[in-house]
């Protein structure tokens, strides 16, 4: 895949600021969907929520690098 081409599947990055993962707090349904790189749509935070439902925070570590 060549730089400054839209075959990027999982979009920009998120800056680390802007997502909530440790121990102190569990993540948010949108922190779930903004580490997987796309918008925030209902589908989306509802595909989330069963995420940290069925896994917890460790569900979110599987869309971390």
């Amino acid at each position: 895949m060549s730089e400054g081409t839209d075959d990027n599947e999982w979009g920009e990055r998120t800056p680390d600021a802007v997502l909530h993962t440790g121990t102190e707090e569990l993540p948010d349904p949108e922190d779930i969907v903004l580490a997987s790189g796309h918008d925030i749509t209902p589908e989306r935070l509802e595909e989330a929520r069963r995420l940290l439902d069925e896994e917890g925070a460790a569900g979110v570590e599987k869309l971390l690098p």
